[in-house]
């Protein structure tokens, strides 16, 4: 246990290291600058800190709760949202939520994993699908959350089962049983975040732009 946790740090940590230069250059001034970003920025971490407080779970370590990565995802860029989820997660630790031995491997599976995930379908339907508001709203957030709810699930039970801390049985009957319950709301709650802000507040999504999701569509047409 001890050594699949030092690997879970060791990967968390190497992790930050393609995320330093975006946070300096762009992220760190923009928020020393502009308070209504700063203001957003904490808001958005207490958020994550509130949804993910509120897990449940039958078996030790297979939790399940809300990740709401895809909208923080799609908000900051992924190299930014896996930089604020340390704060949450620190947070977690300071109130007993989370002990600090399984912060290397909630950091991985449950931030870094998802967090790539959520990026990674956002790319693909920016190259290969219509470039319009409605493919944003629906596949980069409704769909591409459902996807990374369930890839968190899968990606956290193969972590359970290679370091043999429950069994396959244990692991079906207590918490992949969960994914088809757990993908729709998952989805959800990132689609409608997602239109809400493509609509009113499209200056939060660093990922949305007018001019590929909007202007460039009718104009084509």
């Amino acid at each position: 246990m001890e050594l699949n946790n030092l690997w879970m740090w060791l990967v968390a940590v190497v992790a930050i290291g393609p995320c330093l230069k975006d946070t300096r250059d762009n992220f760190l001034p923009k928020l020393k600058q502009e308070s209504h970003f700063q203001h957003l920025t904490f808001a958005v971490c207490f958020a994550l800190f509130l949804l993910w407080l509120a897990e449940a779970g039958i078996k030790q370590g297979l939790d399940i709760h809300f990740l709401a990565l895809t909208s923080l995802t799609l908000m900051y860029g992924w190299r930014v949202a896996y930089l604020l989820c340390f704060p949450v997660i620190l947070s977690l630790a300071l109130f007993g939520t989370l002990s600090i031995t399984d912060m290397g491997h909630y950091l991985v599976l449950s931030c870094l994993i998802p967090i790539l995930t959520s990026y990674g379908v956002f790319l693909l339907s920016y190259r290969y699908l219509p470039r319009n508001i409605f493919v944003f709203i629906f596949v980069a957030g409704f769909f591409n959350g459902a996807i990374t709810g369930s890839v968190h699930i899968l990606s956290t039970s193969l972590f359970h089962l290679l370091t043999d801390q429950h069994d396959w049985t244990t692991i079906v009957d207590n918490y992949l049983v969960f994914i088809a319950l757990l993908a729709f709301p998952e989805g959800l709650l990132n689609g409608m975040a997602i239109a809400v802000f493509s609509v009113f507040k499209p200056e939060w999504l660093r990922t949305f732009s007018d001019r590929d999701y909007i202007y460039n569509h009718y104009h084509k047409k």
